[in-house]
Protein backbone atom coordinates (compact mmCIF):
# COMPACT_ATOMS: atom_id res chain seq x y z
CA UNK A 1 0.00 0.00 0.00
CA UNK A 2 1.43 3.39 -0.68
CA UNK A 3 1.83 6.40 1.11
CA UNK A 4 -0.34 8.26 -1.57
CA UNK A 5 -3.25 5.21 -0.65
CA UNK A 6 -2.83 5.43 2.98
CA UNK A 7 -3.19 9.66 3.10
CA UNK A 8 -6.91 8.85 1.42
CA UNK A 9 -8.20 6.33 3.73
CA UNK A 10 -7.75 9.38 6.13
CA UNK A 11 -11.09 11.56 6.41
CA UNK A 12 -11.03 14.61 5.06
CA UNK A 13 -11.05 17.41 7.73
CA UNK A 14 -14.14 19.84 8.11
CA UNK A 15 -12.23 23.16 7.16
CA UNK A 16 -15.82 25.12 7.88
CA UNK A 17 -15.89 27.82 10.93
CA UNK A 18 -16.96 25.99 14.18
CA UNK A 19 -19.33 29.32 14.21
CA UNK A 20 -21.38 28.22 11.57
CA UNK A 21 -21.39 24.34 12.40
CA UNK A 22 -25.43 23.58 13.36
CA UNK A 23 -25.95 23.13 17.43
CA UNK A 24 -24.14 19.65 19.02
CA UNK A 25 -22.49 18.53 15.48
CA UNK A 26 -19.14 18.12 15.87
CA UNK A 27 -16.40 17.32 12.86
CA UNK A 28 -16.19 14.33 11.29
CA UNK A 29 -13.17 13.49 12.84
CA UNK A 30 -14.90 14.36 16.64
CA UNK A 31 -18.12 12.43 16.00
CA UNK A 32 -18.09 10.25 19.54
CA UNK A 33 -15.01 8.01 21.41
CA UNK A 34 -16.56 5.30 19.30
CA UNK A 35 -15.53 6.64 15.72
CA UNK A 36 -11.88 7.61 17.57
CA UNK A 37 -10.97 4.28 18.99
CA UNK A 38 -11.86 2.99 15.15
CA UNK A 39 -9.30 5.44 13.81
CA UNK A 40 -6.90 4.29 16.02
CA UNK A 41 -7.47 0.49 15.33
CA UNK A 42 -7.38 1.82 11.65
CA UNK A 43 -3.94 3.35 12.19
CA UNK A 44 -2.30 0.21 14.10
CA UNK A 45 -3.91 -2.16 11.65
CA UNK A 46 -1.96 -0.80 8.86
CA UNK A 47 1.54 -0.25 10.47
CA UNK A 48 1.18 -3.97 11.51
CA UNK A 49 -0.25 -4.93 8.58
CA UNK A 50 2.15 -3.18 6.12
CA UNK A 51 5.48 -4.77 6.63
CA UNK A 52 3.89 -8.60 6.75
CA UNK A 53 2.18 -7.70 3.60
CA UNK A 54 5.57 -7.07 1.94
CA UNK A 55 7.06 -9.56 3.34
CA UNK A 56 4.12 -11.83 1.69
CA UNK A 57 4.12 -10.19 -1.78
CA UNK A 58 7.94 -9.69 -2.00
CA UNK A 59 11.07 -11.85 -1.20
CA UNK A 60 12.78 -8.42 -0.18
CA UNK A 61 12.68 -6.97 3.46
CA UNK A 62 11.27 -3.51 4.04
CA UNK A 63 14.13 -1.12 4.33
CA UNK A 64 14.88 0.83 7.62
CA UNK A 65 13.90 4.09 6.10
CA UNK A 66 10.09 2.92 5.00
CA UNK A 67 9.61 1.60 8.76
CA UNK A 68 10.57 4.55 10.30
CA UNK A 69 8.23 6.88 7.97
CA UNK A 70 5.54 4.27 8.92
CA UNK A 71 6.17 4.94 12.59
CA UNK A 72 6.39 8.77 11.88
CA UNK A 73 2.83 8.76 10.36
CA UNK A 74 1.20 6.49 12.79
CA UNK A 75 2.92 8.92 15.65
CA UNK A 76 1.54 12.00 13.69
CA UNK A 77 -1.92 10.50 13.73
CA UNK A 78 -2.03 9.68 16.96
CA UNK A 79 -1.26 13.33 18.14
CA UNK A 80 -3.37 14.80 15.53
CA UNK A 81 -6.39 12.46 17.45
CA UNK A 82 -5.31 13.16 20.81
CA UNK A 83 -5.72 16.78 19.66
CA UNK A 84 -9.02 16.70 18.41
CA UNK A 85 -10.33 14.41 20.99
CA UNK A 86 -9.31 17.79 23.38
CA UNK A 87 -10.97 20.01 20.88
CA UNK A 88 -14.24 17.70 21.40
CA UNK A 89 -14.07 18.04 24.93
CA UNK A 90 -13.87 22.10 24.80
CA UNK A 91 -16.52 22.37 22.36
CA UNK A 92 -19.01 20.28 24.52
CA UNK A 93 -18.59 23.03 27.58
CA UNK A 94 -19.78 26.09 25.16
CA UNK A 95 -22.11 28.12 26.80
CA UNK A 96 -25.80 27.47 26.62
CA UNK A 97 -26.94 30.89 24.70
CA UNK A 98 -24.25 29.95 22.01
CA UNK A 99 -26.08 26.59 21.84
CA UNK A 100 -29.81 28.20 21.62
CA UNK A 101 -28.44 30.64 19.11
CA UNK A 102 -26.91 28.15 16.73
CA UNK A 103 -30.44 26.02 17.07
CA UNK A 104 -31.60 27.18 13.81
CA UNK A 105 -28.61 25.72 12.02
CA UNK A 106 -28.95 22.12 13.94
CA UNK A 107 -33.47 22.49 12.46
CA UNK A 108 -31.42 23.34 8.83
CA UNK A 109 -29.23 19.99 9.17
CA UNK A 110 -32.27 17.70 10.21
CA UNK A 111 -34.25 18.79 7.03
CA UNK A 112 -31.35 18.34 4.49
CA UNK A 113 -30.67 15.28 6.21
CA UNK A 114 -34.00 13.60 6.13
CA UNK A 115 -33.41 10.31 4.36
CA UNK A 116 -30.04 9.91 6.11
CA UNK A 117 -32.28 10.07 9.19
CA UNK A 118 -34.55 7.20 7.54
CA UNK A 119 -31.33 4.76 6.89
CA UNK A 120 -31.98 1.81 9.55
CA UNK A 121 -29.10 2.10 12.26
CA UNK A 122 -27.03 -0.91 10.83
CA UNK A 123 -26.56 0.62 7.60
CA UNK A 124 -26.27 3.99 8.79
CA UNK A 125 -23.15 2.61 10.84
CA UNK A 126 -21.63 0.31 7.76
CA UNK A 127 -22.03 3.49 5.74
CA UNK A 128 -20.37 5.87 8.06
CA UNK A 129 -17.15 3.17 8.36
CA UNK A 130 -17.07 3.36 4.49
CA UNK A 131 -16.83 6.85 4.05
CA UNK A 132 -14.19 6.99 6.64
CA UNK A 133 -12.00 4.59 4.74
CA UNK A 134 -12.93 5.93 1.03
CA UNK A 135 -12.25 9.66 2.67
CA UNK A 136 -15.41 11.22 1.20
CA UNK A 137 -17.45 13.79 3.27
CA UNK A 138 -20.54 11.76 3.16
CA UNK A 139 -20.34 10.90 7.09
CA UNK A 140 -20.80 14.36 7.73
CA UNK A 141 -23.99 15.22 7.40
CA UNK A 142 -24.65 11.74 9.12
CA UNK A 143 -23.09 11.92 12.07
CA UNK A 144 -25.01 15.09 12.20
CA UNK A 145 -28.64 13.86 11.83
CA UNK A 146 -27.26 11.15 14.52
CA UNK A 147 -26.56 14.18 16.88
CA UNK A 148 -29.79 16.20 15.96
CA UNK A 149 -32.16 13.13 16.07
CA UNK A 150 -30.56 11.84 19.91
CA UNK A 151 -31.76 15.71 20.89
CA UNK A 152 -35.48 15.47 19.42
CA UNK A 153 -36.86 13.02 21.71
CA UNK A 154 -35.81 16.04 24.63
CA UNK A 155 -36.80 18.61 22.36
CA UNK A 156 -40.11 16.80 21.78
CA UNK A 157 -40.40 16.23 25.66
CA UNK A 158 -39.91 19.90 26.57
CA UNK A 159 -42.54 20.66 23.67
CA UNK A 160 -44.66 18.15 25.21
CA UNK A 161 -44.50 19.73 28.73
CA UNK A 162 -45.18 23.20 27.89
CA UNK A 163 -48.12 22.05 25.79
CA UNK A 164 -49.38 20.02 28.73
CA UNK A 165 -48.69 22.94 31.16
CA UNK A 166 -50.77 25.70 28.61
CA UNK A 167 -53.40 22.62 28.40
CA UNK A 168 -53.67 23.17 32.33
CA UNK A 169 -54.10 26.90 32.32
CA UNK A 170 -56.40 27.03 29.14
CA UNK A 171 -58.51 24.51 31.06
CA UNK A 172 -58.84 26.11 34.10
CA UNK A 173 -60.11 29.76 31.89
CA UNK A 174 -62.51 27.33 30.07
CA UNK A 175 -63.75 25.86 33.49
CA UNK A 176 -64.25 29.52 34.76
CA UNK A 177 -65.76 30.96 31.91
CA UNK A 178 -68.03 27.36 31.50
CA UNK A 179 -71.64 29.01 30.98
CA UNK A 180 -70.70 32.45 30.14
CA UNK A 181 -71.97 34.53 27.48
CA UNK A 182 -70.15 37.68 25.86
CA UNK A 183 -72.84 39.10 23.64
CA UNK A 184 -72.73 42.67 21.92
CA UNK A 185 -75.71 44.58 20.31
CA UNK A 186 -76.09 47.74 17.80
CA UNK A 187 -79.68 49.30 17.58
CA UNK A 188 -79.82 52.00 14.92
CA UNK A 189 -83.06 54.00 13.59
CA UNK A 190 -84.31 56.14 11.23
CA UNK A 191 -88.32 57.99 11.84
CA UNK A 192 -89.78 60.56 9.89
CA UNK A 193 -92.69 62.61 11.70
CA UNK A 194 -95.24 63.74 9.24
CA UNK A 195 -96.08 66.25 11.86
CA UNK A 196 -92.70 67.89 10.85
CA UNK A 197 -92.47 68.92 15.06
CA UNK A 198 -90.03 71.77 15.86
CA UNK A 199 -86.68 70.47 16.88
CA UNK A 200 -87.77 67.04 14.93
CA UNK A 201 -89.05 65.45 18.84
CA UNK A 202 -91.68 62.71 18.90
CA UNK A 203 -93.39 63.50 21.55
CA UNK A 204 -93.95 60.75 24.76
CA UNK A 205 -91.68 58.03 22.82
CA UNK A 206 -89.48 56.14 24.95
CA UNK A 207 -86.44 55.01 22.54
CA UNK A 208 -87.38 56.89 18.68
CA UNK A 209 -87.48 59.76 20.33
CA UNK A 210 -86.29 61.87 17.22
CA UNK A 211 -87.55 62.36 13.87
CA UNK A 212 -85.53 62.71 10.43
CA UNK A 213 -82.51 61.79 11.99
CA UNK A 214 -79.99 59.03 11.73
CA UNK A 215 -80.50 57.95 15.21
CA UNK A 216 -78.02 55.36 17.67
CA UNK A 217 -80.92 54.19 19.87
CA UNK A 218 -78.48 51.98 21.90
CA UNK A 219 -75.14 49.92 21.57
CA UNK A 220 -74.89 47.08 24.43
CA UNK A 221 -72.22 44.56 25.73
CA UNK A 222 -73.82 41.95 27.97
CA UNK A 223 -71.90 39.59 30.19
CA UNK A 224 -73.68 36.82 31.95
CA UNK A 225 -72.35 33.82 33.59
CA UNK A 226 -75.26 32.11 34.73
CA UNK A 227 -75.14 29.46 37.85
CA UNK A 228 -75.29 25.65 37.72
CA UNK A 229 -76.02 23.93 40.68
CA UNK A 230 -75.81 20.71 38.72
CA UNK A 231 -72.33 21.49 38.10
CA UNK A 232 -71.53 22.38 41.41
CA UNK A 233 -72.02 26.33 40.37
CA UNK A 234 -75.07 28.26 43.00
CA UNK A 235 -73.34 31.81 41.82
CA UNK A 236 -73.59 33.54 38.59
CA UNK A 237 -72.92 37.41 37.32
CA UNK A 238 -74.27 40.03 34.87
CA UNK A 239 -73.25 43.18 33.74
CA UNK A 240 -75.07 45.14 31.27
CA UNK A 241 -73.42 48.35 29.48
CA UNK A 242 -75.83 50.83 27.80
CA UNK A 243 -74.82 53.05 25.34
CA UNK A 244 -76.41 55.71 23.03
CA UNK A 245 -79.76 57.62 23.37
CA UNK A 246 -81.59 55.09 24.99
CA UNK A 247 -79.52 55.72 28.13
CA UNK A 248 -80.79 59.23 28.81
CA UNK A 249 -84.34 57.55 28.59
CA UNK A 250 -83.27 55.31 31.34
CA UNK A 251 -81.25 56.88 33.61
CA UNK A 252 -81.36 60.93 33.37
CA UNK A 253 -84.23 61.82 35.47
CA UNK A 254 -82.98 64.27 38.06
CA UNK A 255 -85.69 63.91 40.20
CA UNK A 256 -85.30 60.35 40.34
CA UNK A 257 -81.66 60.00 40.63
CA UNK A 258 -79.78 62.29 42.57
CA UNK A 259 -76.14 61.66 40.14
CA UNK A 260 -77.68 59.92 37.25
CA UNK A 261 -74.52 60.11 35.36
CA UNK A 262 -72.12 57.74 37.85
CA UNK A 263 -74.81 55.08 36.50
CA UNK A 264 -75.63 56.09 32.96
CA UNK A 265 -74.07 53.20 31.29
CA UNK A 266 -74.90 50.40 33.65
CA UNK A 267 -78.27 49.02 32.67
CA UNK A 268 -77.86 46.06 34.24
CA UNK A 269 -74.91 44.96 37.31
CA UNK A 270 -76.39 42.10 39.79
CA UNK A 271 -74.61 38.97 41.45
CA UNK A 272 -76.34 35.71 41.45
CA UNK A 273 -76.78 33.05 44.17
CA UNK A 274 -79.00 30.18 43.80
CA UNK A 275 -79.49 29.12 47.92
CA UNK A 276 -79.95 25.25 48.54
CA UNK A 277 -83.69 25.55 49.34
CA UNK A 278 -86.59 23.24 48.41
CA UNK A 279 -86.27 23.35 44.61
CA UNK A 280 -83.46 26.68 44.73
CA UNK A 281 -84.31 30.08 45.85
CA UNK A 282 -82.39 32.37 43.22
CA UNK A 283 -81.29 35.66 45.17
CA UNK A 284 -79.80 38.36 42.68
CA UNK A 285 -78.41 41.64 44.19
CA UNK A 286 -77.75 45.22 42.50
CA UNK A 287 -79.50 46.82 39.50
CA UNK A 288 -81.30 44.56 37.31
CA UNK A 289 -83.90 45.79 34.52
CA UNK A 290 -87.71 46.37 35.43
CA UNK A 291 -89.94 43.19 34.52
CA UNK A 292 -92.85 45.38 35.29
CA UNK A 293 -94.87 45.37 31.59
CA UNK A 294 -94.34 43.40 29.24
CA UNK A 295 -91.67 44.81 27.15
CA UNK A 296 -88.12 45.26 27.79
CA UNK A 297 -85.07 46.84 26.76
CA UNK A 298 -83.60 44.86 23.85
CA UNK A 299 -85.29 45.58 20.58
CA UNK A 300 -84.23 42.68 18.69
CA UNK A 301 -86.95 40.61 21.90
CA UNK A 302 -89.88 42.63 20.99
CA UNK A 303 -92.74 42.71 18.87
CA UNK A 304 -92.10 46.11 17.24
CA UNK A 305 -89.85 48.46 17.02
CA UNK A 306 -91.21 51.65 18.77
CA UNK A 307 -92.21 50.78 22.92
CA UNK A 308 -95.76 51.30 24.19
CA UNK A 309 -96.97 53.94 26.02
CA UNK A 310 -96.75 51.82 28.78
CA UNK A 311 -93.13 50.88 28.38
CA UNK A 312 -92.24 54.63 28.69
CA UNK A 313 -94.60 54.93 32.62
CA UNK A 314 -94.12 51.75 34.37
CA UNK A 315 -90.47 51.57 35.85
CA UNK A 316 -87.11 50.73 33.82
CA UNK A 317 -85.01 49.67 36.22
CA UNK A 318 -84.28 48.57 40.37
CA UNK A 319 -81.75 48.73 42.39
CA UNK A 320 -81.93 45.96 45.77
CA UNK A 321 -82.39 42.67 46.58
CA UNK A 322 -84.77 40.34 44.57
CA UNK A 323 -85.66 36.34 45.02
CA UNK A 324 -87.54 33.48 42.82
CA UNK A 325 -88.28 30.11 44.45
CA UNK A 326 -89.82 27.98 41.71
CA UNK A 327 -92.32 26.12 43.27
CA UNK A 328 -92.63 23.21 40.50
CA UNK A 329 -92.58 23.66 36.98
CA UNK A 330 -95.77 26.15 36.63
CA UNK A 331 -95.63 28.52 39.32
CA UNK A 332 -92.72 30.47 40.09
CA UNK A 333 -92.91 33.20 43.06
CA UNK A 334 -91.37 36.38 43.44
CA UNK A 335 -90.12 39.39 45.63
CA UNK A 336 -88.36 41.89 45.72
CA UNK A 337 -86.61 44.82 48.13
CA UNK A 338 -85.74 47.92 46.17
CA UNK A 339 -85.08 51.69 46.47
CA UNK A 340 -87.33 52.79 44.71
CA UNK A 341 -88.73 52.75 40.76
CA UNK A 342 -85.58 54.05 38.50
CA UNK A 343 -83.35 54.75 41.93
CA UNK A 344 -80.13 53.34 41.71
CA UNK A 345 -79.33 55.53 44.46
CA UNK A 346 -82.64 56.12 46.80
CA UNK A 347 -84.66 59.61 47.44
CA UNK A 348 -86.22 58.93 50.48
CA UNK A 349 -85.69 56.21 53.80
CA UNK A 350 -88.87 54.14 52.65
CA UNK A 351 -88.05 50.52 50.81
CA UNK A 352 -90.28 49.64 47.76
CA UNK A 353 -91.48 46.24 47.81
CA UNK A 354 -93.15 43.54 44.90
CA UNK A 355 -95.33 40.68 45.34
CA UNK A 356 -95.97 38.69 42.20
CA UNK A 357 -95.76 35.49 40.30
CA UNK A 358 -95.13 33.77 36.70
CA UNK A 359 -97.83 30.81 35.84
CA UNK A 360 -97.06 28.56 32.90
CA UNK A 361 -100.65 26.43 33.39
CA UNK A 362 -99.36 25.13 29.77
CA UNK A 363 -96.43 24.75 27.91
CA UNK A 364 -98.11 27.57 25.04
CA UNK A 365 -99.39 30.18 27.64
CA UNK A 366 -97.60 32.31 30.34
CA UNK A 367 -98.86 34.64 32.76
CA UNK A 368 -97.16 36.92 35.41
CA UNK A 369 -98.96 39.31 38.01
CA UNK A 370 -97.08 41.91 39.93
CA UNK A 371 -97.84 43.91 42.79
CA UNK A 372 -95.70 46.67 43.72
CA UNK A 373 -95.83 49.41 46.78
CA UNK A 374 -93.62 52.31 46.81
CA UNK A 375 -93.18 55.60 47.75
CA UNK A 376 -91.42 57.63 45.32
CA UNK A 377 -91.28 61.24 46.67
CA UNK A 378 -87.74 62.62 47.95
CA UNK A 379 -87.75 63.79 51.54
CA UNK A 380 -84.79 66.34 51.13
CA UNK A 381 -83.50 68.40 48.16
CA UNK A 382 -79.97 69.27 46.98
CA UNK A 383 -78.58 72.51 47.58
CA UNK A 384 -75.30 74.02 47.15
CA UNK A 385 -73.26 73.40 50.00
CA UNK A 386 -74.38 71.92 53.49
CA UNK A 387 -71.78 73.29 55.62
CA UNK A 388 -67.83 72.82 56.20
CA UNK A 389 -67.41 68.80 55.84
CA UNK A 390 -66.70 67.99 52.39
CA UNK A 391 -68.93 65.24 50.93
CA UNK A 392 -68.92 63.70 47.03
CA UNK A 393 -70.68 66.28 44.49
CA UNK A 394 -74.42 65.85 44.28
CA UNK A 395 -74.58 64.89 48.03
CA UNK A 396 -75.89 68.29 49.04
CA UNK A 397 -79.13 67.95 50.96
CA UNK A 398 -81.38 70.31 52.95
CA UNK A 399 -84.11 68.06 54.21
CA UNK A 400 -87.84 68.80 53.42
CA UNK A 401 -90.43 69.14 56.18
CA UNK A 402 -92.62 68.20 56.32
CA UNK A 403 -91.67 65.11 53.70
CA UNK A 404 -94.36 63.69 51.46
CA UNK A 405 -95.30 60.33 52.07
CA UNK A 406 -98.13 59.14 49.93
CA UNK A 407 -97.58 55.70 48.62
CA UNK A 408 -97.52 54.20 44.47
CA UNK A 409 -99.58 51.28 43.15
CA UNK A 410 -98.83 49.67 40.44
CA UNK A 411 -100.98 46.10 39.60
CA UNK A 412 -99.78 44.87 36.63
CA UNK A 413 -100.43 41.72 34.78
CA UNK A 414 -99.66 40.26 30.94
CA UNK A 415 -100.34 36.64 29.51
CA UNK A 416 -98.56 35.43 26.18
CA UNK A 417 -100.03 32.85 24.00
CA UNK A 418 -98.18 30.50 21.53
CA UNK A 419 -101.25 29.67 19.44
CA UNK A 420 -99.74 27.91 17.11
CA UNK A 421 -95.72 27.94 16.23
CA UNK A 422 -96.08 31.09 13.91
CA UNK A 423 -98.88 32.85 15.53
CA UNK A 424 -98.08 34.68 18.77
CA UNK A 425 -100.95 36.57 20.73
CA UNK A 426 -100.27 38.51 23.90
CA UNK A 427 -102.16 41.04 26.31
CA UNK A 428 -101.16 43.70 29.32
CA UNK A 429 -103.31 45.11 31.53
CA UNK A 430 -102.02 47.80 34.17
CA UNK A 431 -103.43 49.80 37.26
CA UNK A 432 -101.52 52.43 38.53
CA UNK A 433 -102.40 54.98 41.57
CA UNK A 434 -100.23 57.56 43.36
CA UNK A 435 -100.92 60.19 45.89
CA UNK A 436 -98.40 62.96 46.92
CA UNK A 437 -99.91 63.83 50.56
CA UNK A 438 -101.09 60.86 52.89
CA UNK A 439 -101.98 63.02 55.28
CA UNK A 440 -105.39 64.65 55.99
CA UNK A 441 -104.75 67.92 57.24
CA UNK A 442 -106.26 70.58 54.91
CA UNK A 443 -104.38 73.28 57.21
CA UNK A 444 -100.73 72.50 56.09
CA UNK A 445 -101.85 71.79 52.76
CA UNK A 446 -100.85 67.75 53.24
CA UNK A 447 -103.87 66.35 51.30
CA UNK A 448 -104.24 65.77 48.16
CA UNK A 449 -106.38 63.70 45.45
CA UNK A 450 -104.34 60.61 43.64
CA UNK A 451 -103.68 60.24 40.30
CA UNK A 452 -103.89 57.06 38.48
CA UNK A 453 -103.50 55.25 34.97
CA UNK A 454 -105.45 52.71 33.77
CA UNK A 455 -105.39 50.61 30.64
CA UNK A 456 -103.25 48.45 28.38
CA UNK A 457 -102.45 46.74 25.58
CA UNK A 458 -102.76 43.89 23.04
CA UNK A 459 -100.34 42.36 20.68
CA UNK A 460 -100.24 39.68 17.68
CA UNK A 461 -97.24 38.47 15.84
CA UNK A 462 -97.57 36.06 12.94
CA UNK A 463 -94.07 34.15 11.51
CA UNK A 464 -94.55 33.47 7.91
CA UNK A 465 -90.97 32.49 7.82
CA UNK A 466 -87.95 32.58 9.56
CA UNK A 467 -86.87 35.83 7.90
CA UNK A 468 -90.53 37.19 7.67
CA UNK A 469 -92.66 38.34 10.30
CA UNK A 470 -95.32 41.20 10.94
CA UNK A 471 -96.69 41.99 14.32
CA UNK A 472 -99.19 44.73 15.16
CA UNK A 473 -99.77 46.85 18.48
CA UNK A 474 -103.21 48.78 19.65
CA UNK A 475 -103.20 49.90 23.61
CA UNK A 476 -105.05 52.51 25.67
CA UNK A 477 -104.07 54.40 28.50
CA UNK A 478 -106.14 56.71 30.43
CA UNK A 479 -104.36 59.39 32.11
CA UNK A 480 -106.13 60.62 35.08
CA UNK A 481 -104.04 63.78 36.77
CA UNK A 482 -101.66 63.79 34.41
CA UNK A 483 -99.49 61.25 36.25
CA UNK A 484 -97.97 59.99 33.10
CA UNK A 485 -98.38 62.87 30.17
CA UNK A 486 -99.04 65.83 32.38
CA UNK A 487 -102.48 66.61 31.29
CA UNK A 488 -105.62 64.46 32.17
CA UNK A 489 -106.45 62.71 28.59
CA UNK A 490 -107.46 59.94 27.06
CA UNK A 491 -103.91 58.12 25.02
CA UNK A 492 -104.15 55.92 22.48
CA UNK A 493 -101.90 54.43 19.37
CA UNK A 494 -101.72 51.62 16.91
CA UNK A 495 -98.60 50.24 15.31
CA UNK A 496 -97.95 47.89 12.53
CA UNK A 497 -94.88 46.11 12.20
CA UNK A 498 -92.71 43.96 9.26
CA UNK A 499 -89.93 42.20 9.90
CA UNK A 500 -86.66 40.98 7.54
CA UNK A 501 -84.25 38.75 8.95
CA UNK A 502 -81.39 38.96 6.47
CA UNK A 503 -78.95 36.72 8.71
CA UNK A 504 -78.82 35.24 12.46
CA UNK A 505 -78.10 38.73 14.51
CA UNK A 506 -79.17 40.72 11.95
CA UNK A 507 -83.06 42.07 11.65
CA UNK A 508 -84.23 45.15 9.53
CA UNK A 509 -87.87 46.20 11.21
CA UNK A 510 -90.20 48.87 8.91
CA UNK A 511 -92.69 50.31 11.18
CA UNK A 512 -95.66 52.67 10.89
CA UNK A 513 -97.18 54.18 14.14
CA UNK A 514 -99.96 56.59 14.69
CA UNK A 515 -100.32 58.14 18.38
CA UNK A 516 -103.57 60.05 19.18
CA UNK A 517 -105.71 61.52 21.74
CA UNK A 518 -108.61 63.97 22.97
CA UNK A 519 -106.81 66.73 24.41
CA UNK A 520 -104.07 68.60 22.02
CA UNK A 521 -100.46 66.42 22.86
CA UNK A 522 -98.52 66.39 20.34
CA UNK A 523 -95.50 68.60 18.13
CA UNK A 524 -96.27 70.59 15.20
CA UNK A 525 -94.09 72.92 12.82
CA UNK A 526 -95.24 75.80 14.71
CA UNK A 527 -94.15 77.01 18.06
CA UNK A 528 -96.80 76.45 20.36
CA UNK A 529 -99.01 74.79 18.57
CA UNK A 530 -100.10 71.30 19.42
CA UNK A 531 -101.64 68.50 17.29
CA UNK A 532 -104.44 65.73 18.49
CA UNK A 533 -102.12 63.11 16.81
CA UNK A 534 -99.05 62.48 15.10
CA UNK A 535 -98.13 59.67 12.25
CA UNK A 536 -94.53 58.39 12.22
CA UNK A 537 -92.25 56.24 9.71
CA UNK A 538 -89.38 54.31 10.45
CA UNK A 539 -86.90 52.04 9.86
CA UNK A 540 -84.88 50.05 12.64
CA UNK A 541 -81.73 47.95 12.40
CA UNK A 542 -80.55 45.68 14.77
CA UNK A 543 -77.27 43.64 14.99
CA UNK A 544 -76.23 41.58 17.39
CA UNK A 545 -73.65 38.65 18.07
CA UNK A 546 -73.02 36.71 20.99
CA UNK A 547 -74.16 32.54 22.58
CA UNK A 548 -76.59 34.34 24.63
CA UNK A 549 -80.00 32.15 24.29
CA UNK A 550 -83.62 33.48 23.99
CA UNK A 551 -84.29 36.79 25.69
CA UNK A 552 -81.50 38.97 26.64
Amino acid sequence: MSLYAFQRAQPIRNTEPYEKRPRGISPPMTSGSNWLRRVIGICVAVAMWCPVGRAQSSTAPASAEEVKQLREMVQSLLVRVTELENERKQRQLVPTDRNEREAPAANVVLVASRDVVKAPPMERARSDEAAVMSGTTATAPTVATMAVTSAAPVQNASLDTLKDQANVADRAVLDYLHGATLNFLVDEYYSYNFNSPVGRVNALRAYDVLSNNISLNQADLVFERTPDVSAGRPFGVRVDLQFGQATDTLQGNPLNEPRPDIYRNIFQAYGTYVAPIGNGLTIDVGKWGSSIGIEGNYTKDQMNYSRAYWFDFLPFYHMGVRAGYKVNDKLNLNYWVVNGTNQAEATNGFKDELFGFTAAPTKKISWTVNYYLGQEHPDRTLVASSGPVPVQPGLTFQAITPAPNGKLHILDSYVTWQVVPKLTVALEGDYVIEREWENTNAALGQSSAPSHDIGGAAYVKYQFSPRFAVAGRTEYLSDRGGLFSGITQALKETTATFDYKLSDGFLMRYEWRRDFSNRPTFFTDANGILSKEQQTASIGVIWWVGRKEGAW
